[in-house]
């Protein structure tokens, strides 16, 4: 079968599958893209994430990882909102949840369908494959771009014409000879809305990222207490942040996610904080159930309502810090006791 048949032929069951974009590139990476990790992980900008820095050779060269791999085939899948994912900060006694999280897992969901994809390349062509979501030492916004998917914006997340912001990523490694699709132009052009937007100026310069600023990496990835100086502009943010996402004008485009599994739920649009703060153990794992959220453990999504708590200007919110000031868990309780001096009555407007 001639390579641009068996492409067609692959890109029709990635859509039947529910897959939004294709793309296809060589299983290799340039030069630049492994300068680029160094340059990150070399200013200490991936904070307590020692992963990255773990397996850089099999993260910068896709071979490394699998040395029979011949090409990627690069797959999205469309989360956009059915509304603004910022309406929820100005109303500071809920709390604001990143858009990828309000819904089922995406590992999940997009695993899944990775998985059935792979049937139908080995079934149809004999083809040996690997497949990934996010939890391999894959650079899957690099390989992505390379595919022709989209760019990496200056907020260095993957930007499509078609679907904005909105991608989750999955890769296919194949031993399957798939001609290259060329890559996508950058299309920021003088824009600087994401930049800008950015509450704890987490990006030093266009197209570079300090996640030891970003709130999506200290709400979820960083485990101990938040830096004090930063916690003010986490505002209502309890879980991840979308405000260099949400801003990107290409978003105008973006049609509301297909697949009903990655659609929020009504009870993660708007939560209310004081309910989530109440949350112990097994009931933080029932609530979070099939959720990306109940990754982060309990205590570490508690500590993250505190700090809402301690931002909201609600002093009816206060017992609530004072009661989790003695739990167990002592970044929990440092982050209630910070919350409830905030409320203090000589300290709210």
């Amino acid at each position: 079968m001639a390579a641009a048949d068996a492409k067609a032929l692959i890109r029709a069951e990635a859509a039947r599958l529910g897959f939004d974009a294709v793309g296809f590139t060589r299983a290799s990476l340039p030069p630049e893209a492994r300068a680029r990790l160094d340059a990150f992980l070399a200013a200490g900008r991936h904070g307590t994430m020692g992963w990255m820095a773990d397996r850089v050779a099999e993260r910068a060269h896709p071979r490394a990882l699998w040395p029979e791999a011949v090409s990627v085939i690069a797959l999205g899948m469309s989360y956009a909102p059915d509304g603004d994912p910022m309406a929820t900060l100005a109303r500071r006694d809920l709390g604001t949840i990143s858009v990828y999280a309000r819904g089922r897992d995406y590992h999940d969901v997009v695993k899944g369908r990775l998985k059935l994809l792979g049937h139908f390349l080995h079934a149809r062509f004999g083809a040996g494959l690997k497949v990934f979501v996010d939890t391999a030492p894959v650079m899957e916004k690099p390989l992505a771009a390379q595919a022709g998917i989209g760019w990496q914006g200056k907020h260095t997340n993957l930007v499509s014409r078609r679907h904005g912001s909105w991608l989750f990523l999955g890769e296919i490694y194949t031993t399957l000879d798939l001609a290259p699709d060329p890559p996508h132009a950058d299309r920021c052009g003088s824009c600087r809305r994401c930049l800008e937007i950015c509450p704890t100026d987490a990006f030093p310069a266009p197209y570079q990222l300090d996640a030891t600023r970003c709130i999506s990496y200290l709400t979820i990835e960083h485990a101990g207490p938040i830096p004090e100086a930063l916690r003010p502009a986490l505002g209502n943010r309890i879980y991840g942040c979308d405000d260099c996402l949400a801003v990107c004008p290409w978003n105008r485009f973006a049609q509301v996610a297909r697949e009903g599994k990655l659609h929020a739920r009504d009870d993660l649009k708007a939560p209310p904080l004081a309910a989530l703060a109440r949350l112990d153990d097994a009931g933080f794992r029932a609530f979070f159930s099939g959720s990306p959220i109940k990754r982060s453990g309990r205590s570490r999504f508690v500590r993250n309502v505190l700090i809402a708590i301690g931002n909201s200007g609600d002093p009816s919110l206060r017992a609530i810090a004072q009661e989790l000031a003695q739990d167990p868990d002592p970044v929990v309780a440092e982050a209630a006791r910070w919350a409830a001096t905030r409320l203090a009555p000589e300290t709210v407007a």
